[in-house]
């Protein structure tokens, strides 16, 4: 954990809560300057795109719990000015420029969560929906302040790169569990955290990033896996391997 005296935290969130009064951005005005709304947008459509063979808008709708109809006017204004590309039966994909804002805006969440995680002690399953009030009110000098403090990390607390300033994003070679071969050592590198149950179950069972473990046991009928942490064995699920990214030793 990084020690940085209480004074200094206590600056910080006071900093923090002047840009919510001072800096928050105006709602859907001005389409070229990204308000909160639009940020949201092209930040789950850009994480959309890693996932899915194609982004529909009823995929961003079940993504952003927001009627489909809703998603389908958004789409349409953010395609005039240039931030996405809709093309019918094809999918929603981010343009240049909505890759440089939404490269922006997850960087801030992600060094938001590790802030939270670092230095107020926050658990790993509880920092997403924190992160997500303060990305939008995160000015450039808090941003520069907070990764200076954490040590400009190069990957958040579950594991995914966080985008230089500059939106280079960092690739990290690395397979799920559900690849891996009995009696492998592998270190976890990346965890999926769509899932907080999850986060919350593996920490309970001592594993987290950079944990080495044994594959021991891959169970054929339903694909489930038998694992040893330490001295001690563990049961994960076919779901649960799946979430889960790992390097071999």
């Amino acid at each position: 954990m990084i020690a940085r005296p209480q004074f200094f935290i206590a600056s910080l969130l006071t900093f923090a809560l002047l840009n919510i009064n001072l800096g928050k951005p105006k709602l859907f005005k001005d389409i070229h300057m990204p308000s909160i709304s639009v940020e949201n947008y092209l930040k789950n459509i850009y994480e959309l795109e890693g996932s899915e063979k194609k982004v529909t808008t009823s995929i961003i709708a079940d993504k952003l719990k927001i009627a489909p109809a809703s998603v389908t006017d958004m789409v349409k204004k953010l395609s005039s000015s240039g931030f996405l590309r809709h093309v019918p039966y094809k999918g929603v994909e981010v343009t240049e420029k909505g890759k440089r804002s939404a490269l922006k805006i997850i960087r801030k969440h992600r060094l938001w969560e590790m802030f939270l995680v670092e230095v107020l002690h926050f658990s790993w399953d509880k920092i997403d929906d924190e992160a997500e009030e303060f990305e939008h009110i995160m000015s450039e000098r808090m941003e520069e302040k907070i990764d200076e403090v954490l040590g400009h990390p190069v990957v958040d607390p579950h594991g995914d790169p966080i985008p230089s300033k500059k939106g280079i994003i960092r690739h990290i070679e690395y397979d799920p569990l559900t690849n891996v071969e009995e009696g492998t050592v592998v270190r976890v590198v990346r965890v999926n955290d769509a899932h907080p149950e999850l986060l919350e179950y593996i920490s309970k069972i001592r594993l987290f990033l950079n944990t080495k473990m044994t594959v021991l046991q891959r169970i054929k009928f339903d694909n489930s896996f038998v694992v040893k942490i330490g001295s001690k064995k563990q049961f994960l699920s076919q779901r649960m391997a799946e979430s889960i990214f790992v390097q071999k030793v």
